[in-house]
């Protein structure tokens, strides 16, 4: 993987992100690209950023401990945790990324708040919504979305930007609109009832299904493998 190798993916998923924003009756620039970098080397992430990519995420606390630091002076670069956060590690976190996109739960959340110290920065946050009904999958239920996420709009330590959620791996077209489509819909709910609600971002599609993701009103596409092919084993 070089600059030069990576401007060909990226190239081509810049088209396919503009061919389904145009579907969708939107710009390529409603969609944010956050390239995922979990589990490749290094000096992938210095590609990425070489290649013009701003938005940059991790699976792990550890990983975003080490990697954070050395892009320090780099003022465009936007780190985003979407990896499932353990409670004991949230406070890890604040400061440390411009977005933590994976808020599973209301005691994730309160432990957030709690261990925020009074000059902390405020952390914006993604609310994880299960929208496929998989076992497997972390997140709050469509059913009690709205009822959880104003509890957690009471956390002044906390910043609900938006919702994200993860489709299942399938080639199944019906089931993949399922699941983003359900999304838009608990989004429209939360905007309907809740005064206090301002999000914007609705983070779904990976590399298997961003486009029918940005057709069902996507914001934010989180791309490992798309851009810089299969992580080293």
């Amino acid at each position: 993987m070089t600059t030069t190798s990576l401007a060909g993916p990226l190239a081509r998923i810049r088209q396919r992100i503009d061919d389904a924003a145009t579907r969708s009756g939107r710009r390529a620039a409603d969609v944010t690209l956050v390239a995922v970098t979990k589990g490749h080397p290094f000096h992938v992430v210095e590609y990425a950023r070489e290649a013009g990519i701003t938005d940059l995420a991790e699976n792990r606390v550890e990983s975003l401990l080490e990697r954070v630091p050395r892009l320090a002076t780099d003022p465009d670069v936007r780190w985003h945790m979407v990896g499932r956060l353990q409670r004991r590690k949230a406070p890890e976190v604040r400061g440390l990324v411009h977005l933590l996109q994976s808020l599973d739960s209301v005691r994730l959340a309160q432990r957030l708040h709690r261990t925020a110290g009074e000059d902390d920065p405020v952390l914006p946050v993604l609310v994880q919504v299960n929208t496929s009904g998989e076992d497997q999958k972390a997140g709050f239920s469509p059913e009690n979305v709205v009822e959880r996420v104003g509890e957690v709009l009471e956390l002044g330590s906390l910043q609900v930007e938006g919702l994200m959620t993860m489709a299942p791996f399938t080639d199944d077209e019906a089931v993949l609109r399922d699941t983003f489509g359900g999304l838009r819909r608990c989004h429209e709910e939360l905007d309907r009832q809740l005064d206090a609600y301002r999000g914007k971002i609705l983070s779904m599609g990976m590399s298997n299904d961003y486009e029918i993701a940005i057709e069902e009103g996507s914001t934010m596409i989180r791309l490992g493998t798309a851009l810089f092919g299969e992580r080293p084993r």
